[in-house]
């Protein structure tokens, strides 16, 4: 691990300050920048410990949404009653990530910035475009099982790793930010971008920007939502694939749907082709299968990871069916 300062700070204009330093990061859970910088995969010179920030509260909001602080533990928003009440499918993809100890130091605005578990990016003697611009990608040509087949590019095939984007993703979650041009609300859509030719920019948030909350609108049917995530063990596993569903059924006709993927994508993958399938069809079988299909079109496998089309496909099957199941 390198040298760095550490300063923590109790105000959030303090925190955006102090982030003016170049290499400069936020330290709240630390259950990715520790293990990162123990790898020498980050080297920050200064690092702001933003804990003491009054950041960490669930409130409902008067129009029936629910705001999270960036600095509320994943434990506390999947026992949230409000959230397993109205985004049942977020409080699952959350119990079904990590562990219980990492659940109770990981924060809302963490998981959102968590990076890839590619183990090319995680080793700094190998050739990673992400962690070294202009190196190369190990991953295209080595061990691959785990990666992207949804918005790779030619630079980068590393998935995003988070269970808890998947739902945001599909609720169409509001990211709050304040940074040194003040504060900004950014669409979810619109925060993790794809890697194209620079994987190395993940997000879209400016240099010194605090996630202070996230904004979850309100959507009556995801009461009716459910997340299915597939791994190679029961718990402490990465998803090989995940789908975050949500369905809105009138006399047996679909109105309304929010489908989004987790472990293929290289960012959070709301499929909005999925949903045009599924609306205005009669729920069951053939339409989940049509939907799972157009959410898959244009998937790019590698040697590895084929198997992740099918896989994909029959996750968000299986969730339909449980969703459209439901009373």
């Amino acid at each position: 691990m390198q040298p760095f300062s550490y300063a923590r700070v109790k105000e959030e204009e303090a925190a955006v300050q102090a982030a003016a330093q170049p290499q400069t990061m936020f330290l709240a859970g630390g259950t990715t920048l520790l293990d990162l910088m123990k790898l020498n995969v980050l080297t920050p010179s200064h690092v702001i410990d933003i804990n003491a920030l009054p950041l960490s509260t669930i409130e409902m909001l008067p129009d029936g949404g629910i705001r999270v602080g960036a600095l509320a533990r994943n434990s506390d928003m999947a026992y949230h009653e409000g959230i397993r009440r109205a985004y049942p499918m977020l409080s699952e993809a959350l119990l079904q990530g990590a562990s219980g100890q990492i659940r109770n130091m990981a924060t809302a605005g963490g998981n959102i910035l968590q990076r890839t578990r590619c183990p090319y990016f995680r080793d700094a003697s190998t050739a990673c475009n992400k962690r070294d611009p202009g190196s190369g990608c190990s991953a295209m040509d080595g061990i691959n099982r785990m990666h992207a087949i949804l918005g790779v590019s030619s630079k980068c095939i590393a998935a995003h790793p988070s269970d808890m984007c998947v739902p945001l993703a599909a609720l169409d979650a509001v990211v709050h930010t304040r940074g040194p041009q003040g504060a900004r609300a950014i669409p979810f859509a619109g925060l993790h971008l794809l890697p194209g030719n620079h994987p190395e920019r993940e997000t879209s948030l400016l240099p010194g920007e605090l996630i202070t909350s996230i904004d979850i609108p309100p959507l009556p049917f995801a009461a009716r939502s459910h997340y299915v995530k597939v791994r190679d063990r029961a718990s402490y596993a990465f998803a090989l694939a995940s789908a975050a569903v949500a369905l809105d059924i009138q006399g047996g006709t679909i109105r309304g749907a929010r489908v989004a993927l987790g472990g293929v994508g290289t960012k959070p993958w709301r499929s909005l082709e999925a949903e045009r399938v599924l609306v205005g069809k009669t729920a069951g079988d053939a339409a989940y299968q049509e939907a799972a299909n157009a959410a898959l079109h244009g998937a790019r496998p590698h040697r590895q990871n084929a198997f992740k089309v099918e896989l994909a496909k029959r996750c968000i099957v299986r969730a339909l069916t449980v969703v459209g199941a439901m009373s």
